[in-house]
């Protein structure tokens, strides 16, 4: 994804094609996606092709499937994904926390949405405005196993080790998420896109949510953790420094 957050195909290999007469089993999707972080694109299927291959997945199957409305794209999570995108996470959570900024986190949920024939799997997702803080608590305080009972998130968590192969800046803004936090693998970089009046990202220095510089993140998951072995001490810096540098900000 380019820094104006549409991705250019440049450069990419074809996408590999798989007939979309048929949802491929599990097993299948486990056999298409045996590279961790390789993407593998179906396209040109329906919402019902989308809605039933979702279905039919269990929650531990490790499994990114994102639909930009005409195509399909298909991802096993790495190790070393799982570690970047739980690094960020747990930044969000530990600015947060610190500075006594409300929010919630709800993972990685499918946002599956009908009404704009579009879905996602973001690596993390968080709530920051009253309202939707306030939507989310009662839906979760009934244990509603129904999407269409949680708003679409604020923010984005995205770890892109490899380049996306479908259009998922547009599912992001199909969905009103106002803002990503994206992992840049091939420059080691952190962008925060913010969405515009016009209904694109754009990179911008800083969140709205939190008073921490894209800089600021990329330094704590690039730099602080290379030679790390114990991510307990790691937190207790983030912590620390958070706490002496983030929060005058907020004063």
């Amino acid at each position: 994804m380019s820094s104006a957050t549409t991705h250019s195909s440049e450069g990419l290999s074809p996408p590999l094609e798989v007939s979309p007469r048929s949802v491929p089993s599990l097993e299948e999707l486990y056999e298409m996606t045996s590279e961790p972080d390789h993407r593998v694109v179906i396209p040109n299927v329906d919402w019902a092709y989308y809605e039933q291959l979702v279905d039919s997945m269990p929650e531990w199957c490790h499994l990114h499937v994102d639909y930009d409305g005409v195509n399909l794209e298909v991802m096993c999570l790495g190790p070393f994904h799982h570690h970047l995108k739980g690094l960020m996470g747990r930044i969000v959570s530990s600015i947060a926390e610190v500075g006594e900024i409300p929010l919630r986190s709800l993972g990685q949920t499918t946002w599956k949405r009908a009404q704009v024939v579009r879905g996602l799997q973001a690596d993390d997702t968080f709530f920051f405005r009253a309202e939707k803080l306030d939507m989310v608590a009662d839906a979760l305080a009934r244990w509603s196993m129904n999407i269409a009972d949680y708003p679409n998130p604020d923010l984005g968590l995205e770890v892109d080790i490899s380049p996306s192969k479908i259009d998922r800046p547009g599912i992001y803004a199909a969905l009103q998420v106002a803002e990503i936090w994206r992992f840049d693998g091939e420059r080691e970089q952190i962008i925060i896109e913010r969405l515009g009046a016009e209904g694109s990202y754009h990179p911008v220095e800083s969140s709205a949510f939190l008073p921490v510089l894209a800089e600021e993140v990329r330094r704590w998951v690039v730099e602080e953790d290379t030679h790390t072995r114990d991510e307990s001490a790691w937190a207790r810096r983030l912590r620390a420094w958070a706490q002496a540098e983030l929060v005058p900000r907020l004063l």
